[in-house]
């Protein structure tokens, strides 16, 4: 019997549950008629019971046991809001990993009931897999809230200061690893792989976070880890770390942080007298500079510390002072910018700050030089393609390390330089990698031959292009010109299908791909900005059943004036947001090529539009296109793809030649021409 506190799916929710298409589970309600009746929603779209569900499917053996893990989230996203599922899972793992929940008697009979359902499923099918499920899932649903340090970024943070502390003499009988700012663990997990790779044996794990959840989260994954294999010492404690630090006394081997970023309230008040600030108090503008003090103040002699910071803490003014007390004493070992889509922010190229407290007798002293590695320039963006693609982080890291490694070698690798302290010492303090590295002739020379031999390319088939365009016989207007209809017609009359992109719900929007199936996400400030797909809507969800996805030779629409435009998608398949619209035509009745060149002049756009304002909005019903046969269609669809391909071909050239000519500015500028006195 249905509960009034029942949790309702949809139909699209019922088929991802049960494994099966949308059609199969229409076709169970349309067929038995002990299927549950809806408790919610419409006769379109119902709602039902997941309960009632669930035991009809069991009752009638379509229950799969490979999707048993899948039933459980509904139930955890409905018990509240963020902290409530997270706390909820926190439970879980508690009790995954055989410690007591000494607060259960406090928590509701249905939240109890969940939490000792999911345990044994989780004893049955794994227990860390299981928490690796609910986590998982709680933060793709709060993305947005809850920055994480994605795994192969952590890892590389991890070797570079296990690397550092080692060969300073640092943790050589029992390795301490310690995140101030933990929030579910991705950088101790990494820390403790890194210990244990390395020989090291059960390290000690200090994690704190200011978010009790976070925390508790935490300390959950890190146990179940553990119980993987491991011998590590786990002490997890909530806690404002920069205010009441719960790990003062306990120093450690290696500290790896991922900050809150530009965070003004961080305590600038009450921490003015900070023993901490030995380098400086941080202006409440740089609360940055307040964490890499904070790290270095919990290491141990010859301990080292990896931070992920915002590009701006190496060049604002505030922070300049700080910045030069750093590089005298030696402490800032060395900057790496890399590349932009490495971690929240993904639109910028964050930076990673080694650090590192000298052993005593051999501190390092002021006029030596601080490494600098540009992997942002290494490893540029494509500009060709259509969507951003996925770090390469296995160049990225071999990059890193390298650098790093080879730090004190006469001959360094491209893109990487020992700056010289006292020339980073002027006003500025501006300890931006790319501006203090130059590449070195023996890498320009052939990225410019590779970007001449493209742009000779692009000329010539500018040319051959502009001579077939140049050559159309172009008429008068004669008193028989064919009559137009209107995309409306056309949809009426089936030639062609009219669908309208949606907003999905944003904790189905991810910044960057999770999975192979992710799928790009276009907007329409995607297309005034960048002109790619900024987001990813995730594969595992009801939203991509629902969402509207363009397929290769399908016609998107932009419906918006101030970038009303209309093409024949050649990418990947691509979903589609609000004011953009997809048509799929039928080949036997219509050209797509001729449709979209059809659809996307401009006093088309004109006559659909609402007003006259670049605001306005364009009625896609409205474009009207010329009834002609489909032969003079596909005539006229050639000249069309012509024109599509030529613009393409212009704006490449034009951004490759903006490099060329920068890039080369920069050669003659240093006085690198062949024969010169």
């Amino acid at each position: 019997m249905t509960t009034p506190r029942a949790v309702p799916v949809t139909l699209a929710e019922i088929a991802r549950l049960a494994g099966v298409g949308r059609a199969a589970v229409s076709n169970w309600r349309r067929r038995h008629p002990t299927f549950p009746q809806r408790i919610a929603g419409t006769d379109v779209n119902p709602q039902f019971s997941m309960t009632d569900i669930e035991n009809w499917l069991r009752e009638n053996k379509k229950l799969k046991k490979s999707v048993e893990r899948e039933w459980l989230w509904p139930r955890f996203e409905a018990l509240g809001g963020r902290d409530e599922t997270g706390d909820a899972i926190a439970r879980t793992g508690r009790l995954l990993t055989s410690q007591e929940d000494e607060d259960s008697g406090q928590l509701p009979p249905g939240t109890a009931e969940l939490i000792d359902r999911t345990v044994a499923l989780g004893r049955r099918e794994g227990e860390a897999e299981t928490f690796a499920f609910l986590l998982r899932r709680w933060l793709d649903v709060h993305v947005r809230q809850i920055a994480t340090t994605p795994e192969p970024l952590a890892a590389l943070m991890a070797g570079l200061a296990l690397c550092a502390a080692t060969s300073a003499g640092s943790g050589s009988n029992s390795v301490t690893v310690m995140d101030p700012a933990c929030g579910t663990g991705h950088l101790l997990v990494a820390g403790a792989e890194a210990v244990k790779a390395a020989g090291g044996g059960g390290p000690t794990l200090l994690g704190g976070d200011r978010d009790p959840v976070l925390a508790a989260l935490a300390d959950a994954r890190l146990r179940l880890a553990e119980r993987e294999g491991g011998r590590a010492v786990i002490d997890v404690r909530a806690g404002d770390s920069l205010r009441d630090d719960p790990f003062a006394d306990d120093p450690a081997d290696i500290v790896l942080c991922n900050p809150p970023f530009s965070e003004r309230d961080w305590g600038y008040e009450e921490l003015a007298t900070d023993s901490r600030w030995s380098y400086g108090l941080p202006p409440r503008t740089e609360p940055e500079l307040a964490w890499v003090q904070h790290c270095l103040a919990r290491l141990r002699p010859g301990g080292a510390a990896v931070l992920l910071l915002p590009p701006a803490v190496a060049a604002r003014k505030a922070g300049r002072r700080i910045r030069g007390s750093l590089l005298r004493t030696g402490h800032l070992r060395a900057v790496v910018a890399l590349p932009p889509g490495c971690a929240a922010p993904h639109s910028v190229s964050l930076h990673l700050w080694l650090l590192q407290t000298p052993v005593p007798g051999k501190e390092k002293q002021a006029g030596e030089r601080l490494l600098v590695a540009d992997a942002a320039s290494r490893f540029p963006r494509d500009s060709t393609r259509e969507s951003a693609p996925a770090p390469d982080w296995a160049s990225i890291g071999a990059f890193v390390r390298e650098a790093v490694e080879q730090a004190d070698s006469p001959q360094l690798p491209a893109y990487v330089a020992q700056v010289p302290v006292i020339e980073l010492l002027d006003d500025e303090v501006d300890l931006t990698p790319g501006r203090h590295i130059s590449p070195s002739p023996a890498d320009t020379v052939p990225r410019l031959a590779a970007s001449w031999g493209e742009f000779t390319a692009l000329t010539a088939s500018v040319d051959k292009s502009a001579q077939l365009l140049a050559a159309l016989d172009l008429v008068a207007a004669t008193a028989d010109t064919p009559t137009a209809t209107t995309v409306a017609e056309l949809a009426r009359a089936g030639a062609l299908t009219l669908r309208g992109g949606q907003q999905p719900p944003e904790k189905s929007i991810r910044t960057s791909p999770s999975s192979d199936g992710d799928i790009p996400f276009l907007t329409v400030p995607d297309l005034l900005g960048t002109g790619e797909p900024g987001g990813w809507l995730a594969s595992d969800g009801d939203s991509a059943r629902e969402a509207v996805i363009v397929q290769a030779g399908d016609i998107v629409v932009v419906g918006v004036a101030r970038k009303f435009s209309a093409w024949v998608h050649e990418g990947p398949p691509t979903a589609l947001g609000p004011q953009l619209h997809a048509v799929r035509v039928q080949p036997e009745q219509l050209d797509a090529w001729f449709l979209a060149g059809s659809l996307r002049a401009p006093a088309n756009a004109r006559q659909a539009g609402t007003h006259t304002t670049s605001s306005s909005r364009i009625d896609v019903r409205r474009l009207q296109v010329r009834q002609v046969p489909l032969s003079e269609q596909r005539r006229y669809g050639e000249v069309f793809r012509e024109l599509d391909s030529f613009e393409r071909v212009l704006r490449r050239a034009t951004d490759l030649g903006a490099d060329l000519v920068r890039d080369l500015g920069d050669e003659v500028a240093a006085g690198r021409l062949a024969g010169g006195a």
